[in-house]
């Protein structure tokens, strides 16, 4: 690490003088741009010249929801195969815990480089690719014979997961325009939502009726009709860097910082988790100077310093998903334990907060397009952020009703803020960037959900201990989830004013933001 720090001093003066000429040969375009500094840069970084009618519109917006619902279907379901995965092949704790974790970090690790990839060499292609993949890789762990290979597989599960979503959201955006993309996104993020939502509990029927391998063969009909789909119905191609270089050191970099964030969340009631976590925020920093040195870097740090609307929208993702996504595996338990209901009828109400999102958030998605979208979205977070308030004041005789009134208002915040805040994502910045910025987007998902369960998990660890839980520890159960929801309250509270403060959409003037982006919508 010493040396590390020592080689980044040596490079201080140098990273200085490139952010100076940055400025003086440009005010509005990124470093990778600015090929008068350097020449060797041969990527063309242009629109291509497609038009794409109405029914082609809808095709890939059905295309889209096909593999927007099994990818985090298949992250959310696998939950409830755990129990059945481990009785046979006899595998301990720390092998369970990886059949999951290896899925959310080699996603988490490939999205933002496979959306830089598939800017430069053609999204549907790379989207193409990763719908074989995972769907290729879903039907070997219907034949999985061991525990080893189990894994190795939700490892490539996850390189196709995240070649779906470091693309599926910039295919969407590229097609439908601003006056149409909060809709179309909207419908595209219901079916995300539902497929995390749905998951445990379709999950959970699967494995008891026909087993835990049913959890993954559903992916391969899905898969095949979509990649039938692209093939037969999806003719224009859409790569706006054709040409550019793609930075593989700094997609390293960025990946071992991320594996060390994610992996220390994982396991962070333990000391080495906070370490692993520091690590990961150093190999930022190294990552972000990194990027700032070189022509074509993976990910332009200017959308992060200089675009309010495009770093605040993250955030803002990335807070309401640390807010919210313990809160099914929380309740979830509250009602098997306090209210004595079987996993599936606890997880059969749980579905009214899915069910309250899917519908609002095309609403809200179409909403963005007339109204300033951090109005809609704050007003989500707002809507959540009382709904988790509700749920502080839980208590083992509390009404039924109760609950189901908060996961109301859940659902509802939930529909309002995702849609919103993700076409304030992809309209604030240039075509080109549409890759990199879907990926991001897809990255402070699973960054969020694993910062939402690592709170859960030390918030246990503090005050139940690593126990069971029986009526004896109810009193410790219910402190855990008095805590868990008021932090989580407060996570949401400050979402409001990060969503507040991105700016309004027809005020941005910074690198990376498309003409489009720059007119108020109507």
């Amino acid at each position: 690490m010493l040396l590390i720090f020592n080689a980044l001093n040596s490079r201080r003066w140098l990273c200085r003088s490139v952010i100076y000429m940055m400025k003086k040969t440009s005010n509005n375009k990124s470093l990778a741009e600015n090929t008068e500094l350097f020449p060797e840069v041969t990527g063309t970084c242009k629109t291509p010249d497609t038009s794409t009618n109405d029914t082609e519109k809808q095709i890939v917006l059905f295309i889209a929801v096909l593999s927007g619902f099994i990818t985090p279907f298949d992250g959310s379901a696998v939950k409830f195969a755990l129990p059945s995965m481990r009785k046979e092949f006899h595998m301990d704790a720390i092998a369970l815990s990886w059949v999951a974790t290896a899925y959310l970090l080699t996603a988490a690790i490939f999205l933002i480089p496979f959306g830089k990839i598939a800017d430069i060499y053609g999204r549907k292609k790379i989207y193409l690719y990763g719908i074989a993949l995972f769907s290729l890789a879903s039907l070997a762990m219907t034949m999985v014979p061991s525990t080893e290979m189990l894994i190795g597989i939700r490892v490539i599960q996850g390189i196709g997961s995240a070649m779906i979503f470091g693309t599926g959201v910039a295919i969407v955006t590229s097609v439908f325009p601003s006056g149409e993309r909060g809709r179309a996104l909207g419908i595209y993020i219901t079916a995300v939502y539902i497929g995390l939502s749905i998951g445990p509990f379709l999950g959970g029927v699967m494995t008891d009726l026909l087993g835990w391998r049913s959890i993954f063969f559903v992916n391969v009909p899905i898969g095949i009709t979509t990649i039938l789909l692209i093939l037969w119905k999806l003719k224009d191609e859409w790569a706006e860097c054709k040409g550019d270089i793609f930075d593989l050191t700094g997609s390293i970099i960025y990946g071992l910082a991320v594996l060390a964030v994610m992996y220390g969340f994982s396991v962070i009631p333990e000391l080495k988790g906070a370490a692993l976590i520091a690590v990961g925020i150093i190999g930022m920093l190294i990552f972000a100077l990194y990027e700032m040195l070189i022509p074509s870097p993976a990910l332009d740090i200017a959308l992060l310093t200089k675009n309010r609307t495009f770093a605040f929208s993250n955030l803002s993702a990335l807070i309401n998903y640390s807010a919210t996504y313990a809160v099914t595996f929380l309740l979830s338990l509250y009602l098997q334990y306090t209210k004595g209901f079987t996993p599936e009828y606890a997880g059969f109400i749980l579905v009214v907060q899915p069910v309250v999102q899917a519908m609002i958030s095309p609403i809200a998605g179409q909403l963005s397009d007339r109204v300033e979208p951090r109005i809609v979205a704050s007003a989500g977070m707002a809507l959540t952020t009382i709904g988790l308030l509700l749920l502080v004041f839980l208590t083992e005789e509390i009404s039924l009703w109760y609950l189901i009134f908060s996961l109301l208002l859940l659902g509802a915040g939930y529909g309002l803020f995702s849609s919103p805040n993700t076409n304030a994502i992809m309209s604030s910045v240039d075509k080109k960037f549409y890759g990199v910025a879907s990926g991001m987007n897809g990255t402070m998902r699973l960054l969020g959900q694993m910062l939402s369960m690592g709170v859960a998990m030390m918030i246990f660890a503090i005050f139940i201990g690593p126990i069971e839980i029986t009526p004896d520890y109810y009193p410790q159960f219910f402190l855990s989830l008095h805590y868990a929801f008021i932090l989580f309250t407060i996570f949401c509270f400050i979402g409001i004013f990060a969503s507040l403060v991105r700016g309004k959409a027809s005020s941005i003037n910074y690198p990376g933001i498309p003409a489009e982006g720059k007119k108020t919508a109507k």
